[in-house]
């Protein structure tokens, strides 16, 4: 995926992550979140035998929001 989709669907996914986290943030918050929380959730899906993030379809865009969730609540987590 080139860099420009890859903003624009970390931002998606990062977006949709603050709403069903309810945590405040920016687009770029959302940026770093979704591109970050892809990655995460790549990487835990490996670990379980399944594909990661391989594009730009509802799978990754599911696999990205779990990370992206995860992400939100470890930084919560983290800065109690």
């Amino acid at each position: 995926m080139g860099i420009i989709l890859w903003i624009i669907f970390g931002a998606l996914v990062g977006w949709l992550a603050s709403i069903v986290m309810k945590s405040g943030g920016g687009l770029l918050w959302d940026i770093v979140v979704g591109i970050v929380g892809a990655v995460i959730g790549g990487f835990i899906m490996s670990l379980l035998g399944q594909s990661d993030v391989n594009g730009f379809n509802l799978y990754s865009f599911v696999v990205a929001l779990l990370g992206a969730c995860i992400l939100i609540w470890i930084v919560r987590a983290v800065r109690r």
